[in-house]
């Protein structure tokens, strides 16, 4: 079973993401919160592998819960709930260690789709996301130089998946690319990952974005 807790501070929208994965034979909400800081107050307490996260709330906002959750180590996997597909706070959110995001007039399938998704570890990326990403760093100019220091420690290989992860392709599109079993693709994206001292694949999209691996249109 994947446990869920949703995050959100109004309560019709939590009641409504509660019965509809509730419904899920595979997903059950463990909790619920209406706040960031209750969020991570609830995530230690209850240990839940996915947590569906508002942005605006009071107290504390979805931003500053999802950089505690993570700093904090936990093994939840952030999933944040937009009302726009480009909303400002998606790639703060992203930055912030979310591993992807969500709208929330989504339908059921696609509710629980998502939280099956972040749960086995990929990431959330719509095709929008991905391209405000690249124009937001490519906004930002110059690369970062530990990123770029680091680009150094990966084989040719892993830096070809990396580029594809950061492009949004999971492991059985990446695999289909470069014409190699799914399993070696899911190798080369762990050693990324332990290389670079990532927490997750969305994580290392962020850093490709930021190491100018990606550029627009590239």
């Amino acid at each position: 079973m994947i446990r869920v807790l949703i995050v959100d501070d109004q309560v019709m929208v939590r009641e409504g993401f509660s019965v509809l994965l509730n419904a899920m034979p595979d997903i059950e909400v463990v909790g619920e919160a209406v706040d960031g800081r209750q969020a991570v107050r609830k995530v230690a307490i209850l240990k839940p592998d996915v947590v569906l996260m508002d942005i605006r709330m009071p107290e504390m906002n979805g931003l500053e819960a999802t950089r505690e959750i993570v700093a904090a180590d936990a093994d939840a996997k952030v999933l944040v709930l937009t009302t726009f597909d480009l909303d400002e706070y998606v790639y703060q959110a992203l930055r912030s260690g979310a591993s992807g995001f969500l709208l929330k007039d989504a339908s059921a399938g696609q509710l629980a789709e998502g939280v099956r998704i972040v749960a086995s570890g990929e990431a959330l990326l719509a095709p929008t996301v991905t391209k405000r990403l690249i124009s937001e760093f490519s906004r930002l100019g110059t690369p970062r130089a530990p990123a770029q220091e680091r680009i150094a420690d990966l084989t040719e290989r892993e830096t070809e998946v990396l580029v594809l992860v950061a492009q949004g392709l999971s492991n059985g599109e990446i695999a289909e690319h470069l014409v190699v079993a799914e399993s070696t693709v899911k190798t080369h994206v762990s050693r990324i990952l332990v290389k670079l001292g990532l927490r997750d694949r969305t994580q290392a999209a962020v850093f490709a974005y930021e190491a100018r691996l990606v550029t627009p249109g590239g």
